[in-house]
């Protein structure tokens, strides 16, 4: 097993849990499950090292202590076990949480995910339900080796029956995770492992967001930047760029993948006439083209400008010491709404 060139915290199972508190996502995570385990006896959690390790990222970290090992199980190394073992669990009235321990580690369970988890509800004509939500750590950043910087999402998102979400802070951790544990539909929970030691505020009392919602998360009227996960924090920080500039640069965070919140991205196009969308995977059959296609079927006549995508490279992840200039970055955001601009 491989481990990333990242100090991973302990997470502090004694941190309060009343109010709002200052977190790191990681530990938002953390605290979803544990609120989670403690008032669902269903619920319950799999896979490679997340007891007594605490997961490779420590999301999980003394969770097995305090629920023992029956709710929170260390699984044999199989992908493919450890979901198919979920759909089971499902079956006979369990809510099981999976980890898998790293995105490129996903693809040997893809059969029971894509031709089971996300079917079975049809193919029992509605009256079964997998309630499974399945965590996938995704995405570059963190210097590892091959296979530990993947972003699988498009496959998911492809793939009908199952929702997609990912968060890109630490309070939308906490409460989407919960939603998806709540959802009686099997969710692909996809977190942004380079923001895992972002903090940011938690309030566990706020209202739980609706799975299938997108966020503005900074308004602005000349450029709309669709995004998710790891890249709001970078178009925010383009967006702050171009205020001091007095151009509105307005930032949609997806939230969830599948399905896709059009209302909320087509309402923001139509008043900035301008769209640019940005994610870490390559860039062909993405995400963004599939953005980009709703956005001119509906809202062409609104558009001043082509839409625009700002993604990885049509190239496999790259070694460590070159993955800075394979990601997305506030740069190429910079480029891109300065070519919208231009029209």
């Amino acid at each position: 097993m491989s481990t990333p060139t990242m100090v991973t915290p302990p997470v502090q199972a004694d941190e309060p849990v009343a109010g709002p508190v200052r977190l790191p996502i990681a530990h938002a995570l953390n605290r979803a499950l544990r609120d989670e385990l403690d008032g669902d006896d269903k619920v319950m959690l799999i896979g490679e090292d997340i007891g007594r390790l605490g997961g490779v990222f420590r999301v999980t970290d003394g969770l097995q202590k305090d629920f023992g090992d029956l709710r929170v199980v260390d699984s044999p190394l199989g992908e493919a076990g450890i979901v198919g073992s979920a759909i089971g669990l499902a079956m006979a009235g369990y809510r099981p949480v999976c980890e898998i321990q790293f995105d490129g580690f996903v693809f040997p369970a893809m059969n029971q995910i894509i031709t089971q988890l996300a079917k079975y509800r049809h193919r029992s004509g509605g009256a079964v339900s997998l309630p499974v939500v399945v965590r996938i750590p995704v995405g570059g950043g963190i210097g590892a080796i091959e296979h530990h910087s993947e972003s699988p999402e498009a496959y998911f998102a492809h793939t009908a029956g199952l929702r997609v979400v990912s968060p890109s802070n630490a309070h939308e951790a906490y409460h989407l995770l919960r939603a998806s544990i709540a959802s009686d539909d099997p969710v692909i929970f996809l977190e942004p492992k380079r923001s895992y030691w972002l903090k940011g505020d938690v309030d566990p009392a706020a209202t739980v967001p609706a799975l299938d919602r997108a966020r503005v998360v900074h308004p602005g009227d000349d450029v709309t930047i669709v995004t998710y996960g790891a890249l709001v924090p970078a178009a925010l920080r383009t967006a702050q760029q171009y205020a001091e500039e007095g151009v509105g640069v307005e930032v949609v965070d997806l939230r969830s993948l599948s399905p896709i919140d059009d209302a909320t991205i087509l309402d923001s196009v139509r008043r900035t006439g301008r769209l640019v969308v940005a994610h870490e995977a390559s860039r062909t059959a993405g995400l963004g083209a599939e953005i980009a296609a709703r956005v001119q079927d509906e809202a062409f006549y609104s558009l001043e400008a082509p839409v625009l995508r700002v993604t990885g490279y049509d190239t496999p992840y790259p070694a460590s010491r070159l993955e800075e200039d394979w990601l997305p970055n506030v740069d190429r955001l910079v480029d891109a709404v300065d070519r919208s601009l231009e029209h």
